[in-house]
């Protein structure tokens, strides 16, 4: 059975050929996209669709018998529900009218099914980003504040050390005026212990005039 003829078996349950035709398409449409984002589409009674990674491998060529690498491919895979397989292989009969006895689906079955090894590898690897992530930021947050700390002490180093150059080079300062001034001093006095001399001096110069008239 093609697709025109599956579509010719279901058009008089669903009101006409066009109206088949869309529900087939829709449906297998929905099974390949789903399957290609690596979901899993499992009907109950009937089978599942997913996606497998087959990885890189050696095969043989059959007409030469070289051996050939091949590549990571992904491939779908159908497996049969057990409902299926018991009708295939003849434990159980098809009913002679209407459609197979096929059980409900449960709820939440229709929106993709279990995931597959592709999906759940996606998500792990979303899983670690997401904690190494949160270590940076954790590690960020508490480096900050030490950083702040290490900036604030040397800012008090800074301010401390500042009043002192302060106060010495106003000591300096000081220390020179005092000096100076000392100098100044010393020469002013200088002069003033000279003075005793000349007075003594004119005083012998006066005793000799004195004895020269007495003469």
């Amino acid at each position: 059975m093609n697709k025109a003829q599956l579509v010719e078996a279901i058009a008089d349950k669903l009101g006409g050929r066009q109206q088949a035709a869309d529900a087939v398409d829709a449906v297998l449409d929905a099974i390949v996209r789903a399957t290609v984002a690596g979901e899993r589409v499992s009907v109950t009674g009937f089978g599942s669709f997913e996606k497998v990674e087959r990885p890189a491998r050696y095969a043989r060529n059959p007409q030469t018998g070289e051996r050939v690498r091949v590549k990571k491919t992904s491939v779908p895979r159908f497996r049969a529900g057990q409902g299926f397989k018991d009708l295939v292989s003849g434990s159980k009969k098809l009913p002679r009218g209407g459609e197979v006895a096929v059980k409900k689906a449960p709820k939440g079955s229709l929106s993709g099914g279990a995931p597959t090894r592709a999906t759940a590898k996606a998500a792990a690897k979303k899983a670690t980003a997401k904690k190494a992530a949160t270590k940076r930021t954790t590690t960020a947050t508490k480096a900050a504040p030490a950083k702040k700390a290490a900036a604030a002490k040397k800012a008090t180093a800074a301010k401390k050390a500042a009043p002192a150059k302060k106060t010495t080079a106003a000591a300096k300062k000081a220390a020179a005026k005092k000096t100076t001034a000392k100098k100044a001093t010393a020469k002013k006095t200088a002069p003033a212990k000279k003075a005793p001399a000349k007075k003594a001096t004119s005083r012998s110069t006066t005793a000799k005039k004195t004895t020269a008239r007495n003469k």
